[in-house]
């Protein structure tokens, strides 16, 4: 059983986080499995997915108002889309040429190019293998392959309605799943905090999102002590051993996954960016979560509808950061509130993306006779 992943560019990100985190549940269960992760982008021109990645991250960089009314307009939000000749003349060919070389028993797609190209080739009538969605933000962009493809798994109902509603996709194939996550990562009993408080601040893998301007507003207060998860910005990590402050301390990338666990388990808050993994996996330990800053695109989405949702807390870069946190912490019935808000979004989960993709695994005529035998279904979810 071959089983292909098709994350997006050669850096970290939620798109590959989401597939780590499938493919680590799914060797566990299936022995003889075969899942191999390959970024179609640079698979299919390592240098212009070199030229793109750098692009990407310096325009979002210097400037991310362009890129936000960019991504507006010709991504967000989802409509049918059934032409994208700039994708289909460059990449049609390489993404058959990659099913003919890998011969794949499943397809399952973590970022919308991807599912866009091989929804292309259904509606052309080529066939491929079972594809699964796998959507990483509380939001559907126009990009993604949607009519011809067999799974979805979505964060959330109101994505499953848009599905049904808007694009007219079975309901038999859509489920409700949330972000998939490392299954490490389990709910913490509610707690009332107290001081002193350690916070978590977090720009992602790349230590994006304006984290020097927050970091330099924060005061030496013995009621906080903040980590500050640099990812790979060695510069930041230098930056901040320079300040020399008792209260901050630095820590740089962290691949371990049962790492971050213990962090979230110390942690009393997480300050960071709305990315859907970070978020998702901060949710499910409900862990309280302040935004500093988003990056332009799916970050501002993901931001507005947690909002929403009254899932997070925006804070105010005018404000002392020990203030805003002061409020929530003193409040106890707020706590509560959020606890109990947090509590019911997970209710709406019917299941984890792990389990049902052994599921549809099982089904899979290939598959049945010589993998049943070598599943087995653990009762913690993620």
């Amino acid at each position: 059983m071959k089983a292909l992943f098709l994350p997006f560019l050669q850096m970290n990100s939620g798109h590959h986080s989401v597939a780590d985190a499938l493919i680590r549940s799914l060797e566990q269960r299936i022995a003889n499995i075969e899942c191999r992760k390959i970024d179609f982008f640079s698979y299919a021109d390592k240098l212009l997915e070199k030229a793109f990645r750098i692009t990407y991250l310096t325009w979002i960089d210097h400037a991310p108002q362009s890129f936000e009314l960019l991504y507006r307009k010709f991504v967000y939000p989802s409509k049918s889309s059934k032409h994208f000749n700039l994708f289909e003349a460059k990449f049609l060919d390489k993404m058959k040429m990659l099913i003919n070389q890998e011969k794949p028993d499943l397809i399952v797609c973590t970022q919308a190019l991807p599912s866009f190209l091989i929804n292309r080739l259904r509606c052309s009538g080529i066939h491929t293998p079972p594809v699964i969605n796998v959507y990483t933000d509380f939001f559907i962009n126009k990009l993604w392959g949607l009519e011809k493809i067999d799974y979805h798994f979505v964060p959330n109902q109101e994505i499953r309605f848009e599905l049904i509603n808007s694009h007219k996709i079975n309901s038999s194939k859509i489920f409700v799943t949330g972000i998939p996550i490392d299954e490490c990562f389990q709910p913490r009993d509610f707690f009332p905090p107290h001081p002193p408080y350690n916070i978590l601040i977090s720009g992602g893998s790349g230590g994006l999102g304006d984290l020097e301007s927050l970091i330099a507003s924060l005061d030496e207060d013995d009621n906080y002590f903040y980590s500050i998860l640099c990812g790979q910005n060695n510069k930041l990590y230098k930056e901040i051993v320079s300040l020399n402050k008792k209260n901050v301390k630095p820590l740089s990338f962290i691949s371990s996954r049962e790492t971050m666990n213990n962090l979230y388990n110390q942690a009393h808050a997480i300050i960071t960016k709305p990315g859907g993994v970070t978020l998702s996996e901060a949710l499910y330990k409900r862990l309280p979560i302040f935004t500093h800053s988003c990056l332009p695109g799916q970050e501002e989405i993901n931001k507005q509808y947690l909002l929403s949702k009254k899932l997070i807390y925006l804070l105010d870069p005018k404000t002392s950061v020990a203030r805003q946190l002061d409020r929530f912490f003193n409040d106890s019935q707020e706590q509560i509130r959020w606890y109990n808000r947090v509590k019911a979004y997970y209710e709406q989960i019917e299941c984890p993306a792990w389990q049902k993709t052994m599921e549809i695994i099982i089904q899979l005529p290939e598959c049945s006779k010589h993998f049943s035998e070598n599943l087995s279904f653990s009762s913690s979810t993620s």
